[in-house]
């Protein structure tokens, strides 16, 4: 066990949490999610209605933490190579013996990618991230491009019933660890939104809290949080019970399971511990596994409160 885990991961995260709710106010459970998302090495969708604080969210993590930025607006007319970069002739590269094509990287070459309205693209743009979330790499024209470290999607997708979206595909689902909804803010929240500084100015006014190379060394932590054989004995209970039959149509994958995994220590290590409780498992299940679920039979309960009902049948260890 890590027992100096929590003090050599309590001074940044606290800077770190103090600027993120400067800006984003009233959301700090959302903000927690957020956080363990990236500890855990993973990519985050925030399905919502606009104007609500995606956005924001991503450019506040990408300067607190110094990392390089970029935004995409999907749309239905976006191609992969509007993404990931494309090689173009080079004349005078030829007569000197050199590569004639150059490859001219796309905005998925940052630290912080945010893929904004991500299910109004096509499919085949939207397959074109597949690739980069899960090998931190992009292929073009038969040649692989590594991505810079740390890297990390904050994808944002409107409600399926809204027009001109296109549903994501279960592989594309599956390469985000966690899934959540920013909501709209609570009274006191919202007042100090409406009577504060423009959220314009104040991302402005922002300076890192954390640099690269510590958000990297908090990742590797993170895969040092302890877990006995009990909690992994609960989260097999958690996998088999959504491959029962009984709640879903179809299970959780391994690849879920390990996220889950991932997910729970990242929890643990915000919480100050070095190990992991059956509580971090309970308070990130909804938010890491619905997305990847479809409940079973005419029930009227969405995916979430789905897994809620069945994490309240599987015991406790």
């Amino acid at each position: 066990m890590i027992s100096d885990a929590p003090t050599l991961a309590s001074a940044p995260l606290a800077d770190l949490r103090r600027q993120i709710s400067t800006i984003i106010k009233g959301k700090p459970a959302q903000t927690e999610d957020c956080l363990a998302c990236l500890l855990a090495g993973g990519h985050l969708l925030i399905e919502d209605l606009p104007g609500v604080g995606k956005t924001t969210l991503a450019h506040v993590l990408s300067i607190s933490l110094g990392l390089r930025f970029s935004r995409v607006q999907f749309t239905t007319d976006l191609m992969p190579s509007d993404l990931l970069g494309v090689n173009i002739y080079q004349p005078g590269a030829q007569t000197t013996g050199g590569n004639p094509f150059q490859f001219h990287p796309g905005p998925v070459f940052s630290q912080v990618l945010l893929a904004d309205e991500i299910n109004r693209a096509g499919p085949k743009t939207q397959s074109a991230l597949l690739e980069a979330m899960e090998e931190y790499q992009v292929s073009v024209d038969g040649t692989t491009h590594p991505l810079p470290r740390p890297f990390f999607v904050i994808a944002t997708q409107n409600p399926s019933e809204q027009l001109g979206t296109h549903p994501l595909p279960e592989s594309q689902l599956d390469r985000f660890l966690m899934c959540i909804s920013l909501g709209y803010p609570d009274r006191q929240a919202e007042r100090e939104l409406l009577m504060g500084q423009d959220s314009r100015e104040q991302l402005r006014a922002l300076r890192p809290v954390m640099t690269p190379e510590q958000l990297m060394a908090l990742q590797r932590q993170v895969l040092a949080v302890h877990v006995s054989p009990a909690l992994l004995d609960y989260l097999q209970a958690l996998l088999e019970a959504t491959r029962s039959g009984e709640w879903f149509q179809e299970g959780l994958s391994p690849r879920a399971g390990l996220a889950l995994l991932r997910a729970a220590r990242a929890k643990a290590l915000l919480s100050g511990r070095d190990y992991v409780s059956p509580d971090d498992v309970q308070a990130i299940l909804p938010q890491t596994i619905a997305h990847r679920l479809r409940p079973r039979g005419a029930s009227a309960r969405g995916a979430r409160e789905q897994v809620r009902a069945m994490m309240a049948a599987v015991p406790l260890p």
